[in-house]
């Protein structure tokens, strides 16, 4: 198995880098102690840009519920719950679509403007050093800072909305100002992506983009920025046109959806990126150690199986060649590796960070892990998840919607019970054992990132000790928080496909899909790509920005979003054990909270205040009752 890891961090070390005073400048830049010879080597440059892509880390390492904009969606989206214990306020709130603070949504604020720097500090720095003989080289680097400053900038503004567009490290009074997302911002996200295509070369490297990569970003931002910002729901039939930014490797004009078009061509004729054969291969519950002990035990009648995984191939395992984390389906993901501690700046009871203590390790893994009674060492009812936070719990929608679909097609859709863990039907997985703080609980849980474990392990250790001996032991003395190593995808082949069937109406790609998780194969219908998209990547962050994009900015309550979300109401959750009550709206309702707010978060006050009035809060965050978290189950 490879281990994909983040070298981090030579720049961001205390001795080069000093703090500054807002969330423009909150990643610290080179001191005058060293701007003058840094970078004054190619290593140099090369570690600035590994320390880019390691905000990435930071977001999908930490707590989950604080700094995890992809984990939020999912919260935010009808696919899950807030859940958790009685005292995780935070995800609740999230869920419906209010805040407990005045600065809850802060987190990801202040690290994506970090990262947006450290990529301008690589854009405005690279020639200062000579690269003779090393031009690919230069402008690989230069793509990848391109790149990751547009990717940043797009996480920022599907966020936040209108927000200060930062281009340089010298901030004037004028950039400071927040400007409009759909007139300036989007462009120079487009742009920037832009210039990443046309500079980076097609070379896979672990953890990294290349064009490939890029021009698949471009097509999710310009998806979400003519269906959001200028109503084309559907792509198929419309088309528009966004300016570009002339900058190095983008020499300005337009991009429309044939030039969005083109790309996903260059990505699915020239890109080397394939579907894996079997759906359950690329999550972490297909590992050897579970397959093998399922084969085991049906074969003697002793030890655990886990049938879900038991007719698959050996060699379509998670943990086989090809599959996996850095299998072939992986265009971009935040990767990890064993470098976890409780203070990734110092001892938390010294003042050490504690959000980023995790930063290494998919911590995501424990938030959506069970939340049962007792260990998972009595596996005669969890095997193989282990236990955990039990925050993010799927919806009962999801499920209900996904099994409606199958009853409809007359099929079983793989995708299903590949990416939920059934607690509750006859034929469920689990023994879902409440406990008596659980809040908003439907007797599911999410399986593509849920920690698993083997009878080989010990309680709640996770397999991958198993798999990878001390290269994966956490480093946190705490196996069930510290050693969880799943890739993040941020991007999957099957994402490419379903994208250019939205926008050229043509079946066939996403067919591919289809077939592969045993789904008849349909003719397009906007419909049939919305549910595909749906069931595809459940729990993948995918879905919020999605139903957004297909109900248009200001479409009310009986919009696309507005709609699926308010379906929640009256499902039966358990609270407090398993005892069922209908799900309720804290303050008002799910349709008008959107409605209110686009899906945009609040704006944290600290940076208003900071700004001094040159960032304005959004539209549904007044500070009124109906914004403001109630606790509806103490």
């Amino acid at each position: 198995m490879k281990k994909y890891i983040y070298l981090a961090l030579v720049v961001c070390s205390a001795t080069m880098f000093t703090a500054c005073d807002d969330m423009l400048d909150t990643d610290p830049r080179v001191t005058d102690a060293t701007s003058a010879t840094f970078p004054g080597k190619i290593a140099d440059v090369e570690a600035l840009n590994t320390a880019t892509y390691s905000i990435m880390n930071t977001m999908g390492g930490g707590d989950a519920d604080t700094q995890h904009p992809w984990y939020w969606w999912e919260i935010m989206s009808d696919n899950c719950y807030g859940s958790g214990g009685l005292q995780d306020n935070k995800v609740k709130a999230m869920h419906h679509l209010v805040t407990m603070n005045s600065n809850q949504y802060e987190q990801p604020f202040v690290l994506l403007y970090g990262g947006i720097n450290r990529a301008n500090t690589l854009l405005e720095t690279i020639d200062n050093i000579d690269w003779t003989g090393n031009e690919a080289k230069h402008d690989q680097l230069l793509g990848e800072g391109f790149f990751m400053r547009g990717f940043y900038t797009l996480l920022l503004t599907q966020m936040y909305g209108d927000v200060p567009l930062i281009t340089s490290t010298v901030i004037t009074d004028e950039m400071r100002q927040q400007v409009s997302a759909e007139e300036v911002i989007y462009p120079q996200i487009l742009s920037d992506f832009t210039s990443a295509i046309r500079l980076m070369g097609t070379e896979k490297s672990s953890g990294h983009a290349n064009r490939f990569v890029a021009e698949a970003f471009a097509a999710r931002a310009y998806m979400f920025w003519a269906g959001f910002y200028k109503g084309v729901k559907e792509l198929a039939t419309g088309n528009v046109a966004i300016p570009l930014v002339e900058q190095a490797g983008c020499d300005g004009g337009n991009m429309d959806k044939e030039t969005v078009k083109m790309y996903l061509v260059d990505v699915i004729t020239a890109g080397g990126y394939k579907l894996l054969e079997d759906f359950r291969s690329l999550w972490q519950y297909s590992n050897s150690y579970v397959y093998d002990e399922t084969q085991q035990a049906l074969a003697t009648g002793q030890g655990h199986a886990y049938r879900f995984i038991a007719d698959m191939k050996r060699e379509n395992c998670f943990d086989q060649p090809g599959m996996g984390n850095g299998n072939d389906e992986e265009l971009f993901g935040i990767q990890f590796m064993n470098a976890s501690r409780w203070g990734i700046n110092g001892d938390t009871d010294n003042g050490g960070t504690y959000s980023t203590a995790r930063m290494y390790c998919n911590y995501l893994s424990c938030f959506w892990a069970l939340r049962v009674n007792g260990t998972n060492g009595n596996r005669d009812k969890t095997y193989p998840f282990t236990q955990g936070w039990g925050q993010g719990t799927p919806s009962c929608n999801i499920w209900d919607d996904w099994t409606m679909a199958e009853q409809d097609g007359g099929y079983t859709d793989i995708r299903k019970l590949g990416s939920l863990i059934d607690g509750f039907s006859d034929g469920k997985e689990i023994e879902y054992d409440f406990v008596k703080d659980c809040c908003e609980a439907s007797g599911l849980g999410v399986k593509k990132y849920n920690g698993v474990t083997t009878d080989a392990m010990t309680g709640d250790t996770p397999w991958w000790h198993q798999a990878g001996g001390e290269d994966f032991k956490g480093t946190l003395d705490n196996p069930m928080q510290g050693e969880h190593f799943e890739d993040f995808y941020l991007m999957r082949y099957a994402d490419v496909l379903l994208m250019m069937t939205e926008l050229t109406g043509d079946a066939q790609y996403m067919n591919q899909v289809q077939k592969r998780a045993g789904v008849p194969e349909t003719p397009y219908s906007l419909k049939a790509v919305q549910d595909e998209r749906r069931w595809e990547f459940a729990f993948e962050g995918i879905r919020f920005n999605d139903m957004r994009r297909w109900s248009g900015k200001d479409g009310g309550e009986s919009c696309y979003a507005a709609k699926a979300l308010q379906a929640q109401n009256g499902k039966q959750i358990a609270v407090k054990g398993p005892a069922r009550r209908p799900m309720t709206h804290m303050t008002c309702s799910w349709a008008k909270r959107y409605a209110e707010t686009n899906g945009f978060l609040a704006k944290p006050q600290s940076q208003i205040t900071l700004m001094n009035g040159a960032l304005i809060q959004n539209p549904g965050w007044d500070g009124s009752p109906e914004t403001q978290y109630v606790d509806l189950y103490n």
